[in-house]
Formats: C-alpha cells, structure tokens, sequence
C-alpha cells in the first residue's frame, strides 16, 4: 500500500474545505520540501471525493432546492420559492467563475511555481478571515446580486494561497446573506465548478484505460479517505462559521504566509 496516496487524500479532504487553501499548501510543500505532487489524474479523482463529500453533506437542499427551481419554470407562487432564485444564483455564480478562472488560469499555474506569489495570497487569505469578525451579515435570500458576486470571488480564489471556501462565505456575508446561507451557498456553488474544471482537465487523458492505467496503488483507499475528511471538515466549518471563530484560520493562514515570504525573500525560491 502507498501511504503517500492515503497521506495526500488525508490532506485534500480537510484542507480543501478548511478556509487554509489547499492549492496553496500543495504549492509550498512542492517548492520548499520537495514534494512529489500526485499525478493530475490522482489529483482528479481527489477533487471528486471531496465533490461528492459535498453532495452528500447538503443532498437534502440540492433536492429541495433542485425541485423549487424546476417547478418555478411554471410560473406562479413556484419562483417565490428560494430554489428559484438560488439556482439562478448558482447558473450565474458558475458562469462568471469559469469566465475569470480560465482567463488567469495560464497566471495561477505559474503563480504556484513561486512562493513569494503564494505567500502574499495567503496574507491576503489571512487578513480576510480576520476582517470576517466584523462582517455581521444580513438575513437577506440569495439573489443574483450574490451570485455575481460570490461567483468573482470564486474565479479569483484559482489563485494558490487564495481560499475558496473562506473568500466565497465573507463574499457572501458581505453581500447580505446569514451565516448559515453564506455557507450553504459558498458550497453549492462550487460543485458546478469543481466538476466543470475536474471534466476539462480529464479530457486530457483520452480515454477511461489511460486514466485508469496510471494511478497510483492505493488510490481508491486515497480516494476514500479524501471524502470522510472532507465531510469532517466541512461538519467543523460550519460550526466554526456560525460560532464565528473560523477566524482562527487567519492567524494560522497569516504565519504560513508571512514564512513563505520571509524565506523567499532569504533564500530566493
């Protein structure tokens, strides 16, 4: 068995959720440690572990919510109902974050090639989660305001040391929404990304036996292990999220990042 496989799964499922990004860990374990990175279709079959970890996690709101839209497309008291318009929010959210995600998409891959661009990134994560203690939020439904917006966010939150889940809840609670919608919304939204990107990528491959031939051993334990992770940290985020103490993240987000910058700066990464 490669315990590197499970080891790696381990790490995305908690920090892909966590408001600490990922990519950026990833980006400075690859440049200061030397790190192997998997190999993108392992990295593939990751992303989906924690998607569906995602699905699972609210499958009762993506049925609800799922069934409320469709219904709305008749018109009447149906498009009062929140699925209408949190659809619509999601539609628009996944448009506007693949236009910008693949516009700087060139920029971010060699932006993970370099620490002192991954360690301002992560500044910048840390300094957001600790301005989110003064963000109240509202009681306000999801509207297409918040996908517009929540949706820039997550096309620029490609960046490495960027994180989605933290940078996507502040845009949502800073455009009006609740706590407990922020994070649901900041969720459902990026499902339709994360598979959208995860289908681009694998269309590299072409074909299902060349995908399959070169994982590594001890994937499908990978695999596994990425999505119990992954719902385990998304069940302590949004405890976190509404004891509004994920600002801790800040701090730790702001030590990696302010290392990352000091060591480039001494050894020239």
């Amino acid at each position: 068995m490669n315990t590197d496989t499970i080891i790696l799964g381990l790490v995305q499922g908690f920090t892909e959720f966590l408001p600490v990004s990922s990519s950026g860990h990833l980006a400075l374990a690859k440049i200061f440690l030397g790190m192997e990175m998997p190999p993108l279709n392992y990295d593939l079959v990751l992303h989906v572990s924690t998607t569906l970890a995602t699905i699972i996690f609210f499958f009762p709101d993506i049925c609800s919510l799922f069934v409320e839209w469709c219904k709305g497309f008749g018109g009447g008291a149906a498009r009062s109902k929140p699925g209408w318009s949190i659809g619509w929010a999601v539609a628009l959210g996944t448009c506007v974050t693949g236009a910008i995600g693949m516009s700087i998409k060139d920029f971010s891959e060699a932006a993970s090639l370099n620490s002192l661009i991954v360690g301002i990134c992560l500044l910048i994560t840390g300094v957001m989660l600790l301005l989110s203690r003064y963000i109240r939020g509202g009681g306000d439904k999801v509207t297409l305001k918040n996908g517009l917006i929540v949706g820039v966010i997550q096309g620029i939150a490609v960046m490495p040391g960027i994180s989605r889940s933290g940078s996507t809840i502040i845009a949502g609670l800073a455009s009006g929404l609740s706590k407990e919608e922020a994070f649901r919304f900041s969720f459902l939204l990026s499902i339709p990304a994360i598979i959208g990107a995860t289908c681009v990528q694998a269309l590299e491959f072409g074909g299902w036996d060349s995908f399959v031939s070169t994982l590594p051993e001890g994937w499908l334990v990978g695999a596994v292990c990425s999505f119990a992770s992954g719902l385990l940290s998304l069940f302590l985020l949004k405890r976190l999220v509404i004891a509004s103490k994920w600002w801790y993240f800040g701090v730790y987000c702001l030590a990696v990042g302010g290392l990352s910058v000091i060591l480039t700066c001494m050894g020239g990464w």
